[in-house]
């Protein structure tokens, strides 16, 4: 039997037989109900969309009441664990693992792409020496279109299989460079003979030697933290990618905004303000009056929370486990016993218990990305670098589906109505 649900309209009388499909209603079904034949339908009021699905995805499965993230159907705790960020992305993308033939030539492509063209160099050179990482990450992402014209092609599976390598391939570089740039360092060319995040930290912090070789338990972090950000539903900078998308533009500028998106402190630079929280409550011992001052409201709690979670963020589990094998390496971050206490107190306290605010994947993602010296402002770099198979399996699946159409959400208009214009010789006299 079809499911459906009967609404009744009190300012006319009838009712309408709605059908659920997936535990949801069809907007257009509610735009039938109408007070009269010639008044608009009924249109649903939902800023942020918080309760409102822009599109059917086969990528990410999250259950926010369980603590559930599944990328393709493979539980996350799995992937981070025995897989690798190359790895996830061609299961982000295409959809199911790789057999080994496909891995390696998926692992060559990227290998082969992580040059950029040389006039590429010289527009990050041009910005000033303390211009924000995020900021030429997107202005880059975007001159990337001007590069490949072809791009714009996106009917062409091959054409769109070639962008998502380029971008992949290319955006350690450009983050790299981003970062090398604020410290005034020479850029370092990709070293094709590393792994993909190896080489990442080689282009971050080679200097005079003339091989880079990072401790493998900080590349295996790392790898694991890109697996982690790679992807999450539909979050505010994955619609920024789509609603850009529907209008048809090459890759490059819909990732670039979603990159701008992520530049946002609500939604990329939460990790920052978590590490500025615990700076400024210095001690163990001054724990407890910043509780209390979060339960008055003089107090924010950041890294805690989270729109879709209402159980422990499961990345937020694995990050956790990973702190040991970089602290083993680099020394334990002073934050860390802090960061730690303050779970404890929060996961006990009935007041936070209540509100079901655990902590999510920024609460530790921090301490990882300073105890492996980035700057603050690079935390958004390495998050957008990690989520670019995402963005891009997100908009290959948009392109492709026949539901999708150009985004151009409804508005309620709250200003005036037909006011006569008097010119300004009448205003001003």
């Amino acid at each position: 039997m079809t499911e459906s649900l009967t609404v009744r309209d009190n300012r006319t009388g009838q009712e309408y037989d709605v059908p659920i499909a997936d535990g949801a209603i069809k907007a257009a079904d509610l735009g039938k109900i109408k007070a009269s034949d010639d008044s608009p339908g009924l249109a649903v009021y939902d800023p942020g969309f918080v309760n409102t699905a822009s599109c059917r995805s086969s990528v990410t499965y999250i259950d926010g009441e369980k603590g559930i993230l599944e990328y393709r159907g493979y539980p996350i705790e799995q992937l981070a664990e025995k897989s690798n960020f190359l790895e996830v992305a061609y299961l982000l993308i295409n959809g199911s693992l790789p057999t080994k033939a496909e891995y390696e030539a998926w692992v060559h492509e990227i290998t082969y792409h992580t040059f950029v063209h040389e006039n590429v160099k010289s527009l990050m050179q041009g910005f000033r020496y303390d211009a924000h990482p995020m900021g030429m990450l997107m202005s880059s992402v975007g001159a990337l279109s001007t590069f490949y014209p072809d791009a714009a092609n996106i009917g062409d599976a091959e054409n769109r299989h070639m962008q998502i390598v380029r971008m992949i391939a290319k955006m350690p570089t450009l983050g790299a460079w981003s970062f090398r740039h604020a410290q005034g360092k020479p850029y370092v060319y990709p070293d094709n003979d590393l792994s993909y995040t190896a080489n990442f930290l080689s282009m971050l912090f080679k200097m005079s030697e003339s091989k880079y070789e990072a401790d493998e338990r900080l590349v295996k972090a790392l790898d694991v933290l890109l697996i982690l950000h790679a992807d999450h539903e539909q979050n505010c900078s994955t619609n920024a990618v789509r609603s850009v998308g529907s209008s048809q533009v090459d890759p490059y500028s819909a990732v670039a905004a979603g990159i701008g998106a992520l530049y946002g402190p609500l939604h990329g630079g939460a990790n920052e303000a978590v590490l500025r929280m615990l700076k400024r409550i210095g001690t163990k011992e001054n724990i407890p009056a910043f509780i209390e001052g979060v339960k008055n409201g003089d107090e924010k709690l950041m890294g805690f929370g989270h729109r879709v979670y209402k159980n422990y963020d499961p990345r937020a589990k694995i990050i956790k486990k990973a702190c040991d094998d970089v602290f083993e390496v680099t020394g334990v971050n002073p934050l860390l016993e802090i960061a730690q206490e303050l779970e404890k107190i929060a996961l006990e306290d009935e007041y936070f218990v209540k509100r079901k605010l655990y902590p999510n994947v920024d609460f530790y993602s921090g301490l990882i990305y300073e105890a492996l010296q980035f700057p603050p402002e690079m935390f958004t770099v390495l998050f957008a670098i990690g989520r670019t198979p995402g963005w891009l399996a997100q908009w290959n699946e948009l392109v492709q589906d026949k539901e999708q159409k150009i985004a151009r959400p409804k508005q309620i208009y709250t200003g005036d109505r037909t006011l006569d214009f008097v010119p300004a010789s009448e205003r001003w006299a």
